[in-house]
């Protein structure tokens, strides 16, 4: 276990500034830059505000440890280039904050880096979408949110936007058509422009731009048809936020601790980051304990029963699964995911395992395989937002794979 306290030595939030330093208030702190984002994104809750998700009262799951040393050199190559690297390696190169790997519910590796151990939370990103449309899909299972409807049906707010006659379907499945950049290499793409608005990113002096990312989502243009294509774009994810915390008549955190972290034998609370309104960061503001993520993947694997009771009904976990339609999903041009599909914000591999996944920028992942039993989650804080680290990550899950299954050696 390592720890990297470079944002703390350059006087991030150690309780007195540097000697000749300009005072700056938590939400001015370059979040999102490395080498600060190291250790920003396991203290999210001292720079942002957040709503907590209680882990309720009841006792902690147990996920027994069977620990294989022998993983971290466990050998296999690139996609593209097709180099060698190993396990251990693999993690470094794309600056892992920790990992965890489950087999059979028992935990088979667990390592921490960076400014991350077994006690602290960690921003998941885009893991945070999967999360999400898990309720969204456990809502329309219940038929209390009808996802052939219009969005405007539950958020009239929306109807001067592209939302306005997107279905509720097509945002869980980011299949609509939008004027809207999620290009993370442009600072002036709409998805900084989004978090902005939620005051995620520092804004600039003199800024006049949206408050708050509901106001954002009532700017969204139209580009296009909806349903005719995947895109993956945040903002979805924050219109079914809002879908959620309209139907239920609560915050998206209670609803997740209500429905789904208070019952998996969580031994942390989880947490949402918050605008300055109090909207959930539903695209990707979810923290939580790696532990307690593996927690969540395994109740999937399992077909949504875990610690003694059904969390996730059996036929969502069977709907995901499944996924969406690949070709859809190929207009959006994954060459390394050929195939693939996206099913209520998871990505669905339609491969020999029936392998789905959640994925995040900077390194985030929570990957499931159920013909291996296997169950791996990881946070990270790659330098790039984009989704650099994927030709070491699936070779790297794949090969986890076939070790455990005995056929790697």
């Amino acid at each position: 276990m390592t720890h990297d306290n470079t944002a703390l030595a350059h006087g991030w939030r150690d309780g007195f500034p540097a000697a000749g330093a300009a005072v700056r208030r938590p939400r001015e702190r370059p979040v999102f830059e490395f080498p600060h984002s190291r250790w920003a994104f396991s203290h999210l809750r001292e720079l942002q505000p957040t709503r907590n998700v209680p882990r309720g009262l009841g006792p902690v799951s147990v996920l027994p440890r069977a620990e294989r040393p022998e993983l971290d050199t466990l050998r296999f190559e690139r996609f593209g280039d097709g180099a060698p690297t190993d396990w251990l390696s693999a993690l470094q190169a794309i600056h892992a904050d920790g990992a965890v790997v489950l087999h059979r519910g028992r935990i088979v590796y667990e390592r921490y880096f960076g400014a991350l151990d077994e006690h602290g939370q960690h921003m998941a990103m885009s893991v945070t979408k999967s999360v999400v449309g898990t309720l969204a899909a456990m809502l329309a299972a219940e038929g209390a949110l009808d996802e052939h409807a219009r969005v405007t049906h539950y958020i009239p707010e929306l109807a001067g936007s592209a939302f306005g006659h997107a279905s509720v379907r097509q945002v869980m499945d980011m299949t609509t058509d939008i004027d809207y950049s999620e290009d993370y290499a442009d600072p002036d793409a709409g998805v900084w422009k989004h978090a902005r608005a939620g005051e995620l990113l520092p804004r600039p002096a003199g800024y006049a731009g949206v408050e708050g990312y509901r106001q954002f989502l009532q700017t969204v243009q139209g580009r296009g048809e909806h349903g005719r294509a995947f895109a993956h774009r945040t903002v979805n994810t924050d219109v079914l936020g809002w879908l959620i915390g309209r139907v239920t008549g609560q915050p998206l955190a209670t609803v997740l601790a209500e429905r789904i972290w208070s019952r998996i034998g969580a031994e942390q609370d989880a947490s949402f980051a918050l605008d300055g309104q109090g909207a959930d960061f539903a695209g990707g503001g979810l923290c939580t304990g790696l532990r307690d993520l593996a927690r969540l993947g395994e109740t999937l694997r399992l077909g949504g029963f875990f610690n003694g009771v059904q969390v996730v009904p059996e036929a969502v976990v069977a709907d995901i699964r499944r996924g969406a339609d690949p070709q859809r999903f190929a207009l959006a041009g994954y060459t390394r995911l050929a195939g693939w599909s996206y099913r209520n914000m998871w990505w669905v591999a339609h491969d020999a395992h029936g392998t789905f996944t959640a994925q995040g920028i900077h390194g985030q992942a929570l990957h499931i395989d159920p013909v291996a039993e296997m169950v791996v989650a990881r946070f990270a804080s790659h330098p790039l937002a984009a989704n650099a680290h994927l030709p070491t990550s699936m070779p790297a899950f794949r090969a986890m794979a076939a070790h455990l299954m005995g056929e790697g050696g």
